[in-house]
């Protein structure tokens, strides 16, 4: 039904494997606050695919992709929204990690992290117009126009969240794996600095760039 739904799973797999923000997020979060804000962080990542999912069903996404007051809305505030991540990284203690470790050597995470690692993942995802425009530009060059199109962008969409699911799992579980080594406040600072940089950076970019 769907036209050439394998070169849409491989194009698919490159755009999510690609390190983008998403990837930065949860690469901060996981090595930061362990493995549980890592999938906290991609729990709201593909919730936001979910929301993307439902207001592309409904026709929605491409009235906003459509209108330009409402495109550039998403991605300032998107941008903005980047800049500030990377500001509080940097502004981040070089021994905030070392402060949560208790005398067995093992972190006591803040009962709030988790909530606003959700919280990062979904925001971030909604204000990226990257997004919107994968839901409008790319999914609609393999929908077979003969059939009903609704099960066919589910299915697409659905492909996209799987995929994006494994691939930030699989990232957790292999970050988790080195996260001890970044217990170190020296190795923690340089991190902090250099992720704060990228997020600033990329939100300066999306900011200024024409063409998305």
């Amino acid at each position: 039904m769907i036209d050439n739904l394998w070169l849409f799973i491989t194009i698919a797999t490159l755009i999510v494997v690609v390190p983008g923000v998403d990837f930065l997020l949860v690469t901060k979060n996981t090595l930061n606050f362990g493995k549980s804000a890592g999938h906290f962080t991609t729990l709201g990542i593909i919730l936001a695919l979910c929301i993307w999912t439902i207001l592309a069903v409904f026709g929605l996404a491409t009235i906003v992709a459509s209108s330009t007051f409402l495109f550039m809305l998403i991605k300032y505030a998107g941008a903005v929204y980047l800049i500030w991540l990377g500001i509080q990284a940097l502004l981040a203690k070089k021994s905030s990690m070392g402060a949560l470790l208790t005398k067995d050597h093992t972190l006591q995470i803040p009962d709030n992290t988790h909530r606003h690692c959700f919280t990062q993942g979904i925001v971030t995802d909604l204000m990226n117009p990257k997004t919107l425009l994968l839901y409008v530009t790319l999914m609609p060059q393999f929908i077979n126009t003969k059939a009903a199109v609704t099960p066919q962008l589910l299915i697409l969409a659905g492909t996209l969240i799987a995929i994006s699911i494994i691939w930030l799992v699989l990232v957790v579980y292999i970050l988790n794996m080195i996260r001890t080594w970044f217990l170190r406040p020296t190795v923690q600072a340089v991190f902090n600095k250099m992720t704060g940089i990228i997020l600033i950076s990329l939100g300066v970019k999306l900011a200024f760039e024409r063409n998305i």
